[in-house]
């Protein structure tokens, strides 16, 4: 288990990145609140497809909740 960052969650989003970049989108660590919550950017075709939630929750939260334990929630920001 890592240490809770920002550059310890882009390391993380780099292995998701590519399946997000095979539609078009990306996505970058944003934050990290007091309470554990992160706060990501969905970019390029992410940011406007219907289907951004799922992506959030059972692909980005997902990994990376299972990378770091700590993490409460995922949430993205504009």
């Amino acid at each position: 288990m890592s240490e809770l960052s920002i550059d310890n969650i882009e390391k993380t989003l780099k292995k998701i990145r590519p399946y997000l970049q095979i539609d078009g989108g990306d996505v970058e660590a944003v934050s990290i609140s007091e309470d554990n919550i992160v706060s990501i950017r969905l970019l390029g075709a992410c940011n406007t497809c219907p289907l951004n939630l799922m992506t959030l929750r059972a692909g980005i939260e997902r990994q990376l909740m299972t990378e770091f334990p700590d993490i409460v929630r995922v949430e993205s920001v504009a």
